[in-house]
């Protein structure tokens, strides 16, 4: 009796438990929006979200106040007007304004709310909304209101492009129905995948049986689309070789050619934008195919591998994290050298872009201040929001990620004798944290110490953490390399230098930029100062290195500036120009290894 009824007991129990389970386990309720056009030249869009609520008394709303890859609180929210709920029956509900980005729905009890709202959308750019008469870009962070339970659920979308427009492409699943029609299966893919509405011009690849479009709006005719859809494939294929698989079904490179710049990357695609008449000169094009090169390495460095503080993202606050220079400086060194492993770029120019970010580095007085981890943790309040003594403070995790990269690279093929490389220890850092978690700065270290099998501490404390100057010897001899010498001609040893960037104010000489350590800050140039005259002879706004061609280092000269309307008279001794003293050339005194090694860096599939 008493085994009977504990046996009883035990499979009520076991079915309570599978009621419970199948409770849990039941998905949320999907969020279904509806976005349309209805009269794009004036720069809105019409959304409207049908929003489950479980019958609660209210529900919340929120919408991102920033958008992954681009660090910086955009306040997307104040875009939104014209918030209005209602009822299943259309009865009106209250809807009342509860933070700077949320908004509280009173539901009456009804088991779905409909909200609707207007999207301003006119600013140019890949983490924002642009809406014209001819093409619609539509980022998830700025247009969707989403739960603010931060309960996992779908999220429906279907598309009404305005009259005239036939296309609407998007990395987002496809849903049933008809076009224009998909589903997101959570808030992080509705944010991670930009939808372009309009007419583009599409072009189709296939590397292992996986679609590739190249999706451009704007080619106008100039634009070569078939030409960079075979590039784009070569890069596709080259990244294919290096990283050995494909991690997504599909994928798009939306490219705008709005006479505007920048790239946002996204999990199965990316947002370029640029010039239409970027395949026109090579120096343009191998730009353009640079930021493509740039944003698909993303596909596995941070959209697949990334540091642990950037997921689950949090999409209201800040989200620090100190390997940035990672995520962003790392990719910055495989962009171009891709490129030139794909063949899209010759040697030297390969070559000259490495050189042009050490140069950029190396004349930064902010590489001595801060560190390449704390330039990633401060971007959201240092890098997006640069001032004219951002120079002399603060350095770009791009830019020494990607010197840091270089170094590290060299130091790995030192210390294994060319049979492991950076290559090798993206690959296995993307075997060990590509999954939900993502790994810490420290996590990162140590996988770098493992492929290459030596302590890389003091490395780390001088390039990572550190401020002290970067030490280029080893990573020029091992991959075979020299700094060009520059010859400074005995008759002139020389240009004389000021130490001061500027700008044409409608043909005022303005001051923009003072560097630190330099004559114009020893003297008492400020920024904003506009130089009228050099020892009291005028100074046009586009003539000053003529007129500095005049004299030779240090020569002292008076400069006239106007500061705030007054007229002020300041001592300069003029300093001498910093040579080009970063520019990297092949050494022709390399030995065999060297010369090996090198071409192991540069061409690893042929090597």
């Amino acid at each position: 009796m008493a085994h009977r009824l504990i046996s009883t007991l035990f499979a009520a129990a076991l079915l309570m438990t599978h009621a419970d389970s199948a409770t849990a386990q039941t998905p949320a309720e999907p969020i279904r929006y509806t976005v349309g056009f209805p009269a794009p030249q004036t720069h809105y869009m019409e959304v409207t979200a049908t929003v489950p609520t479980e019958r609660r008394a209210d529900v919340e709303l929120m919408m991102a106040v920033w958008t992954p890859g681009s660090y910086l609180v955009r306040e997307y929210e104040r875009n939104v007007e014209g918030v209005s709920a209602s009822a299943p029956d259309g009865r009106a509900l209250a809807v009342l304004k509860s933070d700077k980005n949320r908004w509280r729905v009173t539901t009456g009890g009804s088991s779905t709310v409909t909200v609707k709202y207007r999207v301003y959308g006119h600013e140019m750019s890949v983490r924002t909304n642009w809406i014209e008469a001819g093409f619609a870009l539509v980022n998830g962070a700025p247009t969707f209101l989403t739960l603010a339970d931060r309960t996992t659920r779908a999220h429906e979308v279907v598309i009404t492009p305005a009259a005239g427009w036939a296309k609407s492409l998007t990395a987002l699943p496809d849903m049933p129905g008809g076009p224009h029609r998909y589903r997101a299966p959570d808030f992080d893919t509705l944010t991670d995948s930009p939808i372009v509405v309009g007419n583009p011009a599409v072009y189709e690849f296939t590397v292992d049986d996986k679609k590739h479009y190249l999706v451009n709006e704007g080619e106008g005719g100039v634009f070569d689309g078939a030409r960079a859809a075979k590039d784009l494939e070569a890069i596709v294929r080259e990244y294919r070789r290096m990283w050995g698989f494909l991690p997504y079904d599909r994928y798009l490179f939306l490219n705008l050619l709005t006479e505007s710049g920048g790239g946002l990357e996204h999990k199965n695609s990316s947002v370029l934008m640029g010039t239409r008449w970027a395949t026109r000169t090579r120096r343009a094009y191998n730009a353009w195919l640079d930021l493509a090169s740039h944003e698909f390495f993303h596909v596995w460095n941070i959209k697949r591998l990334r540091p642990v503080e950037l997921g689950p993202f949090d999409y209201e606050n800040e989200n620090h994290t100190r390997s940035l220079w990672i995520a962003e400086g790392v990719t910055d060194y495989y962009a171009d050298l891709t490129l030139h492993r794909a063949g899209l770029i010759t040697r030297d120019e390969y070559l000259d872009s490495l050189s042009d970010k050490i140069e950029e580095l190396q004349t930064t007085p902010g590489r001595l201040v801060q560190s390449a981890e704390m330039a990633s943790f401060d971007a959201w309040i240092k890098y997006y929001r640069p001032d004219e003594n951002s120079i002399n403070t603060s350095i770009s995790y791009y830019t020494k990620g990607s010197v840091v990269a270089l170094l590290l690279d060299a130091r790995v093929r030192k210390a294994t004798n060319g049979a492991r490389s950076l290559d090798d220890v993206m690959k296995a850092a993307y075997e060990k944290y590509s999954g939900t978690r993502g790994y810490t700065a420290d996590e990162f270290r140590v996988v770098v110490e493992q492929v290459a099998g030596v302590s890389l501490k003091a490395f780390w404390d001088q390039a990572v953490t550190g401020t002290d100057e970067l030490d280029y010897k080893e990573a020029l001899e091992t991959l075979g390399l020299r700094f060009r010498s520059v010859a400074v001609p005995a008759e002139r040893p020389g240009k004389p230098w000021l130490g001061i960037n500027t700008r044409n104010d409608a043909g005022r000489l303005v001051v923009s930029q003072v560097r630190r350590d330099t004559p114009a800050l020893a003297a008492g140039l400020n920024v904003d100062d506009e130089i009228l005259a050099i020892d009291d002879y005028r100074v046009r706004a586009d003539r000053l290195d003529n007129r500095l061609e005049q004299y030779k280092p240090g020569d002292k000269v008076t400069l006239l500036v106007a500061r705030r309307e007054q007229l002020l008279r300041l001592p300069l001794t003029l300093g001498t120009e910093p040579p080009r003293s970063w520019r990297l050339e092949v050494n022709p005194s390399a030995n065999d290894a060297q010369q090996s090694g090198r071409g192991r860096w540069l061409n690893p599939g042929r090597a």
